[in-house]
């Protein structure tokens, strides 16, 4: 969230000239109209965006951006993550400052000089959950960062380690430049002619072309994911004029270990190889290879998983395959609707849903059937979002009815590019 310390605007001198502000370029003339553009603006109910073109300078160990006073009078404080209105998420990031240089005293003095843009921004939050790492940070930073075409220094907030060694294939495709570990950045004083501050969000995993720099759309990021993990299928299609019959359709169980477990796992991968899909098995975690789990979700041709972040692993489908969310039981058709089933046709995937029933919950074994947990989920939801994951997330694991099950794969079949058509 920002706070506005007292006012700050960007003042523009030179009619004629040419200024970049906020992201757009515009004449002098246009700009001596608008005298009072601010630096920054809400780009979305969930991002904040500040911008400063001209004389910046970062002190990345006090979390403090000073800017020329040409192009501030007073200051900003912001938290550069797409989140801005959830305080358990906001409590796990630093907070910036963005000030015009001190009036009493000189500048703080470069010691590095760039030419190239920067973009700041933290990856504390909810990171580590991988649905969190794609749609809070990868997803805002692409489209805050992927029409500089690699030219562009990353100046990370709230920084860790690992991940930024899990997701270091991302980071170099959208930069050429070694990152900037902004807390550890001591006695450094990194001077740019541009930099932005914070990450556009515009929906969950997804991108609204008309909003994004050169029209990008969620296709260019899933492209560039095929790139940085050497992805072989952008689609689902057969590679020649006839589907090769001796290719058998691939199903990717997201298996889980701990909460919304699959029960009969075993069960219903026999029942998906009796109509002829190769079935593969797959648990990932934080530790999980994201490269090697990317190429085994890229040769799936329909991926079925329990609602959670596992599914976040539609980025690496091909264009064309089928996702199928099993939505648990406790009016969470939202949750799902908003997290995956909205996101996958700009993807270019076929969605389904298997929306689990009491009796297919061990709900049933831990609540009488008269509980409200049963039959008055919203009363559960009005408690709020604690004791609802709590309740229908964290304790409910799923054993789905293999006949109705079956039916769910069979339609899948019949929607895939091949269009294996069978009969229930």
């Amino acid at each position: 969230m920002l706070t506005l310390i007292t006012s700050f605007f960007v003042n523009i001198n030179g009619i004629g000239k040419n200024f970049l502000i906020a992201g757009e370029k515009v004449s002098g003339e246009i700009a001596a109209m608008d005298l009072k553009k601010p630096l920054c603006v809400e780009t979305s109910r969930r991002s904040d965006v500040c911008e400063a073109v001209g004389d910046v300078r970062v002190k990345g160990s006090w979390q403090t951006i000073f800017v020329h006073p040409s192009l501030a009078s007073q200051e900003w404080k912001m938290k550069p993550y797409a989140r801005k209105h959830d305080r358990p998420a906001l409590a796990h990031i630093k907070e910036w400052a963005i000030k015009p240089f001190p009036d009493q005293e000189p500048a703080p003095a470069c010691t590095v000089n760039y030419t190239i843009p920067a973009v700041v921004f933290s990856i504390g939050g909810y990171t580590g959950n991988l649905f969190h790492d794609f749609t809070d940070v990868l997803v805002p930073l692409f489209i805050t960062s992927y029409h500089f075409h690699g030219d562009v220094q990353f100046v990370i907030a709230d920084a860790k380690s690992w991940w930024l060694s899990k997701f270091s294939l991302i980071l170099k495709q959208l930069s050429k430049y070694e990152i900037i570990d902004a807390d550890n950045d001591q006695d450094v004083v990194r001077c740019f002619p541009r930099v932005i501050i914070g990450l556009n969000f515009h929906k969950e995993l997804g991108i609204d072309p008309a909003k994004a720099p050169n029209g990008y759309s969620i296709m260019d990021f899933k492209e560039m994911l095929r790139k940085s993990y050497g992805l072989e299928r952008p689609t689902a299609e057969p590679l020649g004029d006839q589907w090769d019959v001796r290719r058998k359709p691939r199903l990717l169980i997201i298996s889980r270990k701990t909460s919304r477990v699959f029960l009969n796992e075993r069960g219903m991968s026999d029942m998906a190889m009796s109509l002829g899909f190769d079935v593969r098995i797959a648990d990932p975690d934080v530790a999980t290879d994201l490269g090697k789990f990317a190429r085994l979700v890229n040769s799936a041709d329909v991926m079925i998983g329990v609602h959670g972040a596992g599914l976040t692993n539609i980025v690496f489908l091909p264009a064309g395959a089928v996702l199928i969310q099993v939505v648990p039981m406790g009016n969470l058709e939202w949750l799902a609707r908003d997290t995956f089933e909205n996101p996958s046709p700009d993807m270019q995937l076929k969605y389904l849903d298997y929306r689990i029933q009491a009796d297919e919950s061990t709900l049933s074994d831990q609540y009488p059937r008269d509980h409200p947990v049963f039959t008055d989920p919203q009363s559960i939801h009005k408690k709020g979002w604690n004791e609802l994951s709590r309740t229908y997330l964290e304790n409910q694991d799923v054993k789905p009815h293999l006949g109705r099950l079956r039916i769910t794969l069979l339609e899948a079949l019949n929607i895939m590019p091949h269009s294996r058509k069978m009969t229930q």
